[in-house]
């Protein structure tokens, strides 16, 4: 049998710092002395065990580690790291591993949490990566060493580590098949020898009967075939709520970033540097009044009067006179503090026939004595030449604040994430475009009107998102392969609503995996409205995948599925923070009665804030079809699926948490 060498990292800020609190390390290389075939990888080089290491939750840390043990020739065939892959806002293991893969590998990725959903449904808040590196497999465990050893325990499980190290190195398999047919007996070895030959006459795809979720393949019906051929159950596997996100996160790569002016049209973005002072702000002492800028050992007395105009700041004032000054401006040389207006009173002016303007003050009498530093505002007491003003990751609102920071500091340009420009599109012989030539006599049947493109591309153009909009598809394949290849070319994402179900019509999930080589990460989700909503990714020459949704094409349906899949990829996408991709929650009071159904169900409110709290009223029937339910809901209560015999329904009362789309209401 083969032996593997294994490299254990361990990702914890706090085991950085105090390596005993590393609990989960240690538990991993245990598992490994007992397992024949595995050993920790070692060096011949240095006294330590190079191959062994603990970092902090840094995303630079955690690839320089891996990268460094995956490029050294023959060296690494399998990095196991630990921690880091939950929702914390310092979880950052999967967004540091990701790109440095090859290859994922999707099908130990749902081993993983599939084992671990058995033993809690907490698990869908991890979010594993699996993959490899030339030659090197990669796989991300939790930080918890009960889960790392459910882990270990469904990776070792009938060989399916074993299998994939050695065809990763360029095995052939055999060794593997072996020792399952020795284990399972001989209808064990009839499989895997079938399968071994699948394997080396379908360019390497491996599916070999083991105990392994199979790689994705094409699920969807062959449009051409007759439609009594179609399927009677969807082959696409209902997935909770909870996994459907995770996969939307794992599946998506934020853009690149570009050098944006500071203008307004900066807002929405998302800084992609830290922004430092460049100089002290303010770079000289200035005054926070208006009045008369003098030496704070000039006594109350008749004061000659000089301004901007006659006087530069850059010279000392000279003795017997003060210098007006207005609020923010600069002190002349040698004045070190600013006596208000209300404290002086006017002596003379200027007439005419003094060259100066007629009425201008000339003498002004200072009533008080004012102590050194009044009303003045000392260089760098806003900001330090150095000073971190903006961090990366912040969001450069509309709201003016950061991009007058920006400016206050005399930044004229900056990096920020690139937003994403988004396609939209509708399918189905029956809709009709509301501009166009249908008909609306009483009675007389010429289609649907088009809602979702309108009410996504208000709902899109709103957040600052610029649209294609790719008009009506009818239910042709070549009207939908050409209407998603000009998606592909001038957006960065497409939103597509209908054609998502069991009708010999719906043709986006065939489209996507026959005509464009894409990927269904999922095609049914176990929620309320929006049921069949479809989530893809297409491969892009010399770029990264274009990820598609196809939502449902019931209206209410597609606008909450936008509201809770599609946002967060948006954002992920513009490069926002992973604490910040969900909509908002909170919690409030409710006002109507809601039953429960077996999926997580979202369910239309208007939330106000009342004297006593925030209250939720709902927008009445809830039908998937009904887009009026969206009308005036600024907030989905996210109702959980109903379990027999606990609890069938939320009282008028009850506290629950409520998805925000829009702006609170005051009460009437």
């Amino acid at each position: 049998m083969s032996s593997f060498r294994v490299a254990v990292l361990t990702v914890s800020d706090t085991a950085s710092k105090d390596p005993s609190a590393d609990k989960s390390g240690p538990t991993i290389v245990d598992i490994l002395s007992g397992r024949e075939g595995f050993q920790l990888a070692s060096s011949t080089t240095e006294s330590h065990n190079e191959f062994r290491k603990i970092v902090s939750d840094d995303v630079d840390q955690i690839q320089d580690v891996v990268k460094g043990w995956a490029d050294l020739e023959d060296s690494v065939d399998w990095i196991i790291t630990t921690g880091g892959t939950g929702f914390g806002v310092r979880d950052v293991t999967p967004e540091a591993i990701k790109p440095l893969l090859d290859r994922e590998a999707s099908g130990i990725v749902h081993l993983l949490l599939s084992t671990s959903l058995q033993h809690t449904p907490l698990a869908a808040l991890s979010r594993p990566i699996a993959g490899t590196r030339k030659k090197t497999l990669i796989t991300t465990l939790p930080g918890s060493v009960k889960a790392v050893k459910e882990n270990l325990e469904a990776l070792f499980s009938r060989g399916v580590v074993n299998h994939a190290l050695d065809l990763i190195k360029g095995g052939t398999g055999k060794e593997v098949h072996a020792a399952l047919a020795s284990s399972t007996g001989q209808q064990a070895q009839q499989q895997a020898r079938h399968e071994h030959s699948r394997h080396h006459h379908h360019h390497h795809h491996h599916d070999h009967g083991h105990q392994i979720p199979k790689p994705r393949t094409t699920l969807s019906h062959d449009p051409s075939a007759p439609v009594s051929t179609r399927h009677r159950h969807s082959p696409y596997p209902l997935i909770s709520f909870e996994a459907a996100i995770q996969l939307v996160e794992q599946n998506i790569q934020t853009l690149p970033t570009q050098t944006h002016p500071v203008n307004p049209e900066l807002r929405n973005h998302i800084l992609a540097e830290d922004v430092f002072a460049p100089q002290d702000a303010p770079p000289r002492a200035t005054t926070s009044v208006d009045g008369y800028a003098l030496r704070s050992t000039d006594p109350p007395a008749v004061y000659k009067v000089v301004t901007s105009r006659n006087h530069s700041i850059d010279k000392s004032l000279p003795s017997g006179f003060i210098y007006r000054i207005n609020t923010g401006g600069p002190l002349p040389n040698d004045a070190d503090t600013v006596i208000t207006v209300e404290d002086t009173k006017l002596v003379s002016t200027f007439e005419a026939a003094d060259g100066e303007s007629e009425g201008e003050e000339k003498e002004v009498e200072t009533l008080a004595e004012i102590p050194p530093g009044e009303n003045v505002r000392a260089p760098g007491s806003d900001v330090r030449k150095g000073d971190l003003v903006l961090q990366k990751g912040e969001r450069i609102l509309s709201n003016g604040g950061e991009i007058g920071t920006l400016a206050f500091v005399g930044r004229k340009e900056v990096s920020v994430y690139r937003k994403p420009v988004v396609a939209v599109l509708s399918t189905g012989n029956e809709i009709v475009d509301l501009h166009g030539q249908a008909s609306v006599e009483q009675g007389e049947w010429s289609g649907i009107f088009d809602t979702n493109r309108p009410s996504l591309t208000a709902a899109l153009e709103g957040l600052g998102y610029s649209v294609v909009d790719l008009g009506i598809v009818p239910d042709s394949i070549d009207a939908h392969v050409a209407a998603i290849r000009k998606g592909i070319e001038s957006a960065d994402i497409l939103i597509t609503t209908g054609g998502t179900s069991m009708g010999p019509t719906d043709l986006l999930k065939p489209v996507i995996e026959r005509h464009f080589n894409g990927t269904v990460h999922f095609g049914r989700v176990t929620i309320k409205p929006g049921k069949p909503t479809t989530f893809a990714t297409i491969p892009v020459a010399g770029g990264a995948a274009k990820p598609l949704f196809a939502l449902p094409g019931n209206p209410a349906s597609a606008l909450v599925t936008f509201h809770v899949f599609v946002i967060p990829a948006l954002r992920k996408l513009a490069g926002w923070p992973l604490n910040l991709l969900q909509l908002p929650r909170v919690t409030a009071e409710l006002k109507s009665p809601m039953p429960l159904d077996p999926r997580t169900e979202f369910h239309r409110v208007v939330l106000r804030a009342e004297k006593d709290g925030l209250k939720a009223y709902s927008t009445g029937g809830q039908r998937s079809s009904r887009v009026a339910s969206l009308s005036g809901a600024n907030g989905f209560v996210v109702l959980p699926p109903a379990k027999s015999g606990v609890l069938s329904q939320f009282d008028v009362g009850s506290r629950v948490d409520v998805v925000m789309i829009g702006e609170i209401q005051n009460a009437p």
